[in-house]
């Protein structure tokens, strides 16, 4: 897979706002941070009807009846609602004419020279291009939102390398360099896709998951130390009571030995009340010692409750995306040497197919590259 994680920055916010305003059938003139925004009346949307102004960006003071545009503004809020409520269908074409060659990794790092890459296609095939709003959060203040793409050919399921960054490049507002067409995937078949396409994108990125887990990992074990610091010093203070109660207890005992009978029972009934307060404290205290023991589990398990994660993948747009499949001949020069090597390979998503190295059999990759080609292919490490 592919970088197309599309944080929710300002530009983000901006392109997926036009494209997604587009796909409704509204109109979006685009005058710097300024956009004349028509929606039609029809429009099957939960959006303002009619013409309206955002204003890009954060602004503190605003004219009244313009509306802002930024990651934490309430109109991309509701456009991300709306989307996801609505989960747009269409479709595109894109063939070798929209896009470069895409020379593969293992090929880029290499210290060989390529000097030509022509792509042959022989048939087409089609993908979705899903575009999910991902939320991770915690009941606590960490919170992350992002969008992300990912493309996966309709037949085999496969994910698509590339794909689905080559679609949200094409598809920028003011590109008009790929045709759209009525989508011919039917509805069930795209929602098994969509739920299909569901576990690759928690596995690519299970790192922003790992990161947030750990940044809220550590806000709890810092809640907890802070919980455990508290007791520590409700322990001392009991400790240091207890101490005082106890000499005032042995000084009454000596009074009541030495008093008179009235001043006895005074001593008598102050003693009394001592002790209980001296019980109360003794019970508390060991209470206290117990959990400390025991590592506070009720309090453990409310702060981890409370810094646990969740989260949310929703899809807000779905691109069926007609591409060309084929093979890549690259022809390499290594010195005097030269060869041409023929790969699979499909339009906007790349090679296609795993190539190997002829000596080791490991796959070249971006930390095996390919190293020679004199009768075989062989890696760096076999070169």
């Amino acid at each position: 897979m592919t970088d197309a994680a599309v944080p929710v920055t300002q530009s983000a916010v901006e392109d997926f706002t036009a494209r997604y305003l587009r796909s409704i059938g509204s109109q979006v003139e685009i005058q710097g941070d300024k956009w004349e925004v028509q929606i039609p009346e029809d429009a099957e949307t939960d959006l303002p009807k009619g013409h309206f102004t955002l204003v890009c960006g954060t602004i503190e003071e605003i004219d009244e009846g313009l509306k802002q545009l930024h990651p934490e503004s309430p109109f991309f809020q509701d456009v991300l609602e709306d989307a996801a409520d609505n989960a747009p269908l269409g479709g595109v074409s894109i063939d070798a004419s929209h896009t470069e060659i895409i020379i593969p990794d293992w090929l880029q790092e290499a210290d060989i020279s390529v000097t030509d890459a022509e792509f042959l296609p022989y048939y087409d095939r089609r993908a979705l291009a899903v575009l999910f709003r991902v939320s991770i959060e915690t009941v606590s203040e960490y919170q992350r939102e992002f969008l992300r793409a990912i493309a996966i050919d309709t037949r085999s399921e496969e994910t698509l390398p590339n794909l689905d960054q080559t679609f949200l490049d094409l598809t920028e507002p003011g590109r008009d360099t790929i045709t759209s067409h009525e989508m011919t995937t039917e509805m069930k078949r795209i929602q098994e896709l969509v739920d299909a396409s569901r576990k690759p994108l928690v596995e690519d990125i299970q790192p922003t998951i790992d990161e947030t887990h750990q940044e809220a990992s550590r806000a709890a074990d810092a809640e907890l130390e802070e919980y455990r610091q508290l007791q520590q010093q409700r322990e001392e203070e009991l400790a240091e009571k207890l101490d005082r109660l106890q000499s005032r207890i042995e000084e009454l005992n000596a009074m009541i030995d030495d008093s008179e009978q009235e001043d006895r029972v005074e001593a008598l009934k102050e003693r009394r009340d001592r002790k209980s307060d001296q019980e109360d404290i003794e019970s508390e205290l060991t209470k206290l010692r117990q959990q400390r023991e025991q590592g506070y589990p009720e309090q453990q398990r409310e702060i981890r409750n409370r810094h646990a994660l969740e989260v949310v993948v929703t899809p807000v747009t779905v691109t069926e995306i007609e591409y060309e499949r084929g093979d890549a001949e690259f022809k390499l020069t290594n010195g005097g040497a030269k060869q041409t090597i023929t790969v699979g390979y499909g339009s906007g998503v790349g090679v296609t197919e795993e190539v190997s190295c002829d000596e080791c059999g490991q796959p070249l990759t971006t930390d095996r590259p390919l190293g020679g080609f004199k009768e075989k292919l062989r890696c760096v490490e076999c070169n």
